[in-house]
């Protein structure tokens, strides 16, 4: 007999690969816009772990009492935390949930209940361990069990999965919004806790014209550390998306000197870079606006909730754009919505 799951467990991990796994023996998941999530119960107990193996309960009170419903005293799930919003995920709604007051979780998660989307089973209503059985067998195992306890819970559902490559590059298509990508796995893979060997993630690199509205100093403040980027809307406003601060250590000198020059309020006439939050440090709110007349072409992966959910690469200076040309339409596409994977898959 194999010794129950505890807390905290390493989840497994995916490592970054360009293209869609199209050999045999892999199967394929959306890859959904939340906080990695692992569930235990044992008989009145839930605890909620996150991918850095820190407890989440006290933020999700909401999906401990839906998991508490369950008709099952055993078990350990492996999903992920979404919120959603007018039927699109929301990633600012879930990471207002990271707040110190309890009473300020509780109203967040009346006025916008939070989903936990399941995409493996590593320990049955029995209590034994099923990490060291392949997907292909733990997948059935899944279903069969969200069969029997999700149905009708709208807080809890079933990620959908396939084996099907063209479906998969399907759901592909559809990234951006409430998806981050897709995985592949192997099915012939046991679940290995805290690796990256039998899981692998595809993101689509796209790129977009933005203008510089201001940037940060490094931590040392003699030197530049971010370019903030902005985008216009249709009223001519320029609005904060990101940043990027992918440059040499080499080339800050030179995009110091050039960029104190142009040093002018206000940078941004639409939403402005915020001040400290969970996330932030001391200096987070720290910026120096910069008049928008610079272009530079830019890598991103996902865009979400008006801006770039990770930072950005340089490609290039756009000197032959005008910095009016820089509108939200390029990335609109993105923020569609795939809800409906949960519902129809």
């Amino acid at each position: 007999m194999t010794k129950p799951l505890q807390p905290p467990l390493p989840p497994m991990e995916a490592r970054s690969v360009d293209e869609i796994p199209s050999d045999d023996g892999w199967q394929y998941e959306p890859k959904w816009d939340g906080f990695r999530c692992l569930a235990f119960r044992e008989g009145d107990e839930i605890y909620l772990q996150s991918k850095a193996g820190q407890p989440l309960a006290r933020y999700f009170p909401d999906v401990v009492k839906v998991l508490l419903e369950l008709n099952a005293k055993r078990f350990v799930l492996d999903g992920e935390l979404v919120v959603p919003v007018k039927g699109a995920l929301s990633f600012d709604e879930l990471q207002l949930r990271l707040h110190p007051a309890a009473s300020r979780v509780q109203k967040l998660a009346a006025a916008h209940p939070a989903t936990f989307v399941v995409f493996d089973l590593l320990s049955g209503t029995d209590g034994q361990s099923l990490v060291e059985i392949p997907l292909a067998k733990r997948r059935p195992l899944l279903e069969e069990f969200a069969s029997q306890l999700f149905a009708g819970e709208k807080q809890i559902r079933l990620s959908p999965a396939t084996t099907d490559l063209a479906r998969a590059e399907k759901w592909f298509e559809k990234v951006g919004g409430d998806l981050d990508g897709i995985i592949a796995k192997r099915t012939d893979a046991a679940y290995a806790s805290g690796e990256r060997t039998a899981m692998v993630k595809i993101k689509q690199i796209r790129t977009v014209d933005c203008v510089v509205g201001g940037f940060r100093y490094a931590s040392s403040g003699d030197v530049i550390g971010s370019l903030l980027l902005g985008l216009y809307d249709e009223e001519g406003l320029l609005h904060h998306v990101g940043f990027t601060s992918a440059f040499k250590a080499g080339e800050k000198p030179a995009l110091t000197k050039k960029f104190e020059a142009l040093k002018k309020p206000p940078g941004f006439t639409g939403n402005a870079p915020g001040g400290p939050s969970r996330w932030s440090t001391e200096r987070s709110g720290e910026w120096e606006p910069v008049a928008p007349c610079e272009v530079v072409e830019v890598t991103y992966d996902h865009f979400t909730g008006g801006r770039f959910r990770h930072g950005t690469k340089i490609v290039r200076w756009r000197k032959d754009k005008p910095p009016k040309q820089c509108t939200l339409a390029q990335v609109e596409d993105r923020e569609g919505k795939s809800l409906t994977l949960l519902s129809s898959s």
